[in-house]
């Protein structure tokens, strides 16, 4: 299977690296920044985003100043003896919009939800009338979060063996 990272090259993965950085930067500065003409790194732009490289922009919000800066994770483990279990699952779990992430895991339960909410007071509501109301649910373990150190979606990108 070719990869398609491997078409990439020094300047379309600055591009990128400049892009995850300021999703607004313009383009006559990200041009200037690469080195390009406006047209020429316009088009590249394009090309990445067309090739699915760039998947879109948002803007990060303050979760502090929005009331959602308390983060639990929870381990689930589904009772498999339900029929399309995981089907079912994963289409509740999209539904609730407290839940951030949700990652089938390898291992000792069968998933890892990321929960963001105001405060303990409301997870248990969450945990309660939303997490134990999911079809499917047979044990769940909650890692309430004290201090986020890290937390990005910044991919970190390698520099492509393709010179150009």
């Amino acid at each position: 299977m070719n990869n398609p990272y491997l078409s990439l090259d020094r300047i379309d993965i600055r591009i990128l690296e400049l892009l995850q950085t300021d999703g607004k930067i313009s383009n006559i500065k990200l041009a200037e920044m690469v080195n390009l003409s406006p047209t020429a790194a316009l088009a590249r732009v394009q090309k990445l985003t067309k090739e699915g490289f760039i998947l879109g922009y948002e803007a990060r919000l303050d979760p502090v100043l929005l009331n959602n800066a308390f983060v639990v994770f929870v381990e689930i483990v589904i009772d498999k003896t339900t029929p399309n279990v995981f089907e079912v699952f994963t289409d509740a779990i999209r539904q609730i919009p407290e839940i951030v992430e949700c990652h089938m895991i390898s291992g000792g339960f069968d998933f890892v939800v990321k929960i963001r909410c105001a405060n303990m007071d409301e997870f248990r509501r969450i945990s309660g009338q939303v997490l134990w109301q999911l079809p499917g649910i047979k044990e769940t373990r909650s890692y309430p979060v004290m201090e986020v150190i890290k937390e990005t979606q910044h991919i970190k990108l390698n520099r492509p063996l393709k010179t150009n």
